[in-house]
């Protein structure tokens, strides 16, 4: 697969950079989303409420990847850090703790398992995202964000269609240790892939001396725009992540699917179309911001408001082919932001600042969106189930469907400040 990334001095190391990073990220979904597939199945087994299938999908690895996000972006961003070696660090210890998942015997043992994953996952993307802005031009980056982030679409995608297929044939134990273990054996190639010996070290402006992460986050959180940019990047994970646990669990409710027909119908249809909107929200970043820089951000805020109606008319779908069809353009029209975000994110601030900017994101993202999506929206689940019984997943779609016109709201906001503020600080 071409990235469409070139640079003046090494371009066919930022392609294998690239595309080793890629498929880091691939593992890194993966690993963490085939506990959707498999929630169903783990609550029959392990007699488990809603409440607990968010907590266990949700918050048990967002809090720790988020908490740990910071301090190790912060290592990433020091002159010194092998950043690639960071990466392949990580890969080993999440791939781990996801074979471990499958040994739990109890809720308190896999929750502990899934924190294990997200402690290893929070020393990947904020390294990843600093070695990708360092090295690709400026004009080129959201392309290059959006060929990085294709990892989540595609590794949500094999989560789903090998988690269901597994967990179908085998049981959701040997499904997670199958998608673990291979990860293990990927480090060694990111050791020898992914190079940052020759890093730059930039030295800081006049006046300025080198902050520590708090004094770092002020920094950040100081920018307005950059907030906006936080708060629009979370209300979309918010509803991605609690969408995309509740809507693996409604097909097999509501329309009677096993996991391993959802694995692969809602799995590769809406994997292959995520991969297309990402792809496609990189691509109509760099193409329409060259003329006018506020049209980074104007695809994903009007795919984020044409996605409402369509997803409404998906989850209301008696048929489950039909409602499996609809929700497909909504999945591609959600996902236009992630090459626009990751983009603007490094763009907004300084260089030595990139991989705690990146961490400060998924942070937020993480911590809001995974932690507490699944989870409100399981909650929310079991508060409405005495009036709706089995379809009360159904209602609770409705709601977040509708809730798509808040980053909606917030991108469109977000587009005057950003011609002003984008690498300045380059």
């Amino acid at each position: 697969m071409a990235t469409g990334v070139q640079t003046a001095h090494d371009p066919r190391g930022v392609r294998i950079m690239l595309v080793t990073l890629l498929v880091v990220y691939v593992f890194n979904f993966l690993d963490r989303q085939i506990v959707n597939i498999l929630a169903e199945p783990i609550r029959k087994d392990l007699g488990l409420s809603d409440t607990q299938i968010g907590l266990m999908t949700g918050l048990a690895f967002a809090l720790f990847y988020t908490i740990l996000g910071l301090p190790i972006a912060r290592y990433a961003d020091r002159p010194s850090t092998d950043r690639g070696r960071l990466i392949a660090v990580a890969l080993v210890i999440w791939s781990g703790m996801t074979v471990l998942c499958g040994m739990a015997q109890n809720f308190v043992q896999l929750l502990l398992a899934r924190i294990g994953v997200g402690v290893g996952e929070a020393g990947c993307t904020p390294a990843a995202h600093s070695l990708i802005a360092d090295r690709v031009p400026a004009e080129r980056r959201s392309s290059a964000m959006a060929f990085y982030a294709l990892g989540i679409p595609i590794g949500s995608l094999l989560g789903m269609v090998i988690g269901g297929y597994l967990s179908d044939v085998l049981g959701w134990r040997h499904a997670f240790m199958f998608v673990g273990a291979p990860g293990v054996v990927m480090a060694l190639f990111v050791v020898f892939l992914v190079k940052d010996k020759n890093r730059a070290v930039r030295p800081l402006p006049e006046g300025i001396t080198a902050e520590g992460m708090l004094a770092t986050v002020r920094a950040l959180m100081s920018r307005p725009t950059f907030v906006l940019l936080l708060a629009a990047a979370s209300a979309c994970s918010f509803l991605s992540y609690g969408k995309t646990t509740w809507t693996t669990i409604f097909f097999q409710r509501t329309h009677g699917l096993t996991p391993g027909e959802v694995g692969f119908w809602f799995g590769l249809g809406g994997g292959v179309a995520g991969i297309f909107g990402t792809w496609l929200g990189g691509w109509l970043a760099d193409r329409f911001a060259r003329t006018d820089r506020r049209n980074l951000v104007l695809a994903p805020a009007i795919g984020m408001a044409l996605a409402v109606p369509m997803a409404i008319f998906g989850y209301l779908s008696a048929d489950w082919r039909t409602s499996l069809l609809l929700l497909l353009v909504p999945t591609v029209l959600n996902s236009l932001y992630y090459g626009p975000v990751f983009s603007s994110t490094q763009g907004l601030v300084a260089p030595r600042h990139r991989a705690m900017a990146s961490a400060l994101l998924l942070l937020c993202q993480n911590l809001i969106g995974l932690g507490l999506g699944p989870l409100f929206f399981g909650m929310l689940s079991d508060w409405i189930k005495p009036s709706f019984g089995e379809e009360s997943v159904r209602y609770v779609l409705y709601g977040a469907a509708l809730l798509g016109l808040v980053p909606a709201l917030l991108f469109w906001l977000l587009r005057p400040g950003l011609p002003a503020e984008l690498d300045r600080n380059a």
